[in-house]
């Protein structure tokens, strides 16, 4: 059987971790069971083996694929997991956009927001896992283009690019009652300023939304 492309993944530990939201200057705390985390963004060689496709404007295999939207990095998600023999996680409604998460599936997903900080944070405290020059790709070194994933030092579990490169797409909806169907991204991109690539930061993005510095990781539950 095929079992499609090899996605490195890493054990991210059990905590809690309090996400806050600079707009409303709310803040929650979420506990968080086990999970597994992709150690990279998806790649474009990975999309292309598992999509036939090639969206994204910069080209390299080792590139992170961008130009995806919210909802492709769903599809993908549950292609790879059929590739791999697994339940997807996912169930797409018949109007193309709503998606229900099947909790119990054994498949790939995307983080929740919380599980996506808790991995980058990786025990720390402060905005970043390290000195920003030495972990990331952004406006300040990148040269006005996206890298190979895997260029920057990782965070102390073993995550590379948590911070800058591309944006990533989280499960979550932004805040429904604001921007309705808006989902979560995270992280900061080559394009962006050293403030936004700070592991609290929380953007929102329309779930068919493409561009150049937005791509995804994929997670697992613990058990998968």
């Amino acid at each position: 059987m095929d079992t499609g492309p090899a996605i490195e993944m890493v054990t991210v530990p059990a905590g809690t971790v309090t996400l806050s939201d600079r707009r409303t200057r709310r803040s929650w705390p979420v506990d968080l069971a086990p999970y597994r985390l992709a150690s990279f963004p998806i790649t474009q060689s990975q999309y292309a083996q598992v999509t036939a496709e090639r969206p994204s404007t910069a080209r390299g295999e080792r590139l992170p694929v961008e130009g995806v939207s919210w909802l492709d990095a769903i599809r993908f998600c549950n292609a790879l997991s059929r590739r791999e023999g697994a339940a997807p996680a996912y169930r797409l409604h018949a109007d193309g956009e709503r998606v229900e998460w099947e909790a119990s599936a054994d498949g790939y997903r995307l983080p929740t927001e919380a599980e996506w900080e808790h991995a980058c944070r990786a025990g720390t405290s402060g905005p970043r896992y390290g000195p920003l020059d030495e972990i990331a790709w952004y406006r300040g070194n990148a040269q006005e283009h996206v890298h190979d994933v895997g260029g920057r030092l990782p965070n102390t579990w073993g995550l590379y690019d948590m911070l800058g490169n591309v944006w990533e797409w989280c499960w979550d909806l932004y805040d429904a009652e604001v921007y309705g169907a808006y989902r979560v991204l995270r992280g900061g991109g080559w394009s962006d300023e050293h403030w936004s690539c700070r592991a609290s930061v929380r953007r929102r993005s329309h779930p068919t939304f493409r561009i150049d510095d937005v791509g995804f990781r994929v997670a697992r539950s613990a058990a998968s």
